[in-house]
């Protein structure tokens, strides 16, 4: 068991609570609302530009070649993500700008900034931490999505979101960031800063819960 499931058991029901999360049931169904995934879609594009400043921290904060290669391939993964957000969202007519001019929700500044905060104020290991429920929980929700029914997929009108997350590119970027949180907490921690840090995992899993849930709430 590695560090990432360690947190993930240990903060079970809040990790429930965001991957089981009824948007991301009605997502994999399709039957999310379309309002609901605009909402969602245009706030996690801005999401991810402070996801972009969270890695450019995890760099900053950085003592090895090693760490800060892995956060600049965190960084080019997140910039990659947001073509996804301009691809979709350009179906509806959204341009870039448009987009990043929307005002951030209250569910959008709560978790980046606490993401920002884990980092300014912690170390490289809390920032990492405080990353891992939407790095790696965004690929085992695509996989789970996509391995249920690959016909119903095909029609669902969400299939191109969940190709994404399911999708190689993706995963081989979750995989990256687990083994590298691995590393960091083989060199840094105690059993008695893993209660720390488990706290931590379940604050960001309840706030990334909250995100899906702004998006429901739009409708």
């Amino acid at each position: 068991m590695d560090i990432f499931d360690r947190l993930k058991a240990a903060a079970d029901a809040d990790w429930r609570s965001y991957v089981d999360h009824d948007f991301v049931r009605r997502l994999g169904a399709g039957t999310l609302p379309e309002a609901a995934f605009r909402t969602y879609l245009v706030q996690d594009y801005l999401f991810l530009i402070q996801f972009a400043r969270a890695y450019a921290l995890a760099s900053y904060k950085s003592r090895t070649l090693a760490d800060i290669r892995a956060a600049q391939a965190g960084l080019a993964a997140v910039l990659a993500e947001t073509e996804l957000h301009v691809r979709l969202c350009g179906r509806w007519g959204l341009t870039p700008a448009e987009i990043e001019a929307a005002p951030e929700h209250q569910a959008t500044v709560a978790y980046t900034r606490y993401v920002l905060d884990c980092g300014a104020a912690g170390d490289l290991l809390d920032l990492h931490v405080a990353l891992a429920p939407c790095v790696v929980g965004y690929a085992e929700i695509g996989r789970a999505l996509a391995a249920k029914d690959p016909a119903a997929l095909r029609a669902n009108p969400y299939a191109e979101w969940i190709g994404e997350y399911a999708g190689d590119g993706y995963q081989a970027v979750a995989a990256a960031a687990r083994r590298h949180l691995d590393d960091l907490a083989a060199r840094s921690m105690t059993e008695r800063r893993f209660a720390e840090l488990a706290a931590l995992f379940a604050k960001a899993s309840r706030l990334e819960a909250d995100f899906w849930q702004m998006g429901l709430d739009a409708v």
